[in-house]
């Protein structure tokens, strides 16, 4: 399985982006699926997360400007964040937990981060 993330880039505060995740390989299906960020000296954090059932959960700090979404027949995963500001500034990874035979635990992936940087 491999999780392939786009969207990231340079915008300036107050912009908007929306970031996108796409599942692939054997696939049986989708138990969540997530985004995290990361900033140089600090922990990986989770800033959103959406469940097979279309549960959300939001980090503090983006809640009500941030917004995940998620097509898992499609295997995809967005993450819409408005109103951005200089701290939202990181890296930004797609994390799934799939299944890839019915009737498993599932395993939890990784996608290479996409770079988001907030600056005027």
């Amino acid at each position: 399985v491999q999780l392939q993330a786009c969207g990231g880039g340079l915008v300036q505060p107050g912009g908007s982006l929306r970031l996108s995740c796409a599942a692939s390989g054997r696939i049986s299906s989708i138990i969540n699926m997530a985004w995290h960020r990361q900033t140089p000296g600090k922990q990986r954090e989770l800033v959103a997360v959406i469940t097979s059932t279309g549960l959300t959960k939001y980090l503090e700090s983006v809640k009500g400007r941030f917004t995940i979404s998620g097509d898992f027949t499609q295997n995809m995963v967005y993450l819409q964040m408005n109103d951005l500001e200089p701290e939202d500034t990181a890296v930004y990874y797609c994390n799934a937990d799939i299944r890839r035979r019915a009737f498993t635990r599932g395993d939890n992936y990784w996608g290479k981060g996409t770079q988001v940087t907030v600056s005027s």
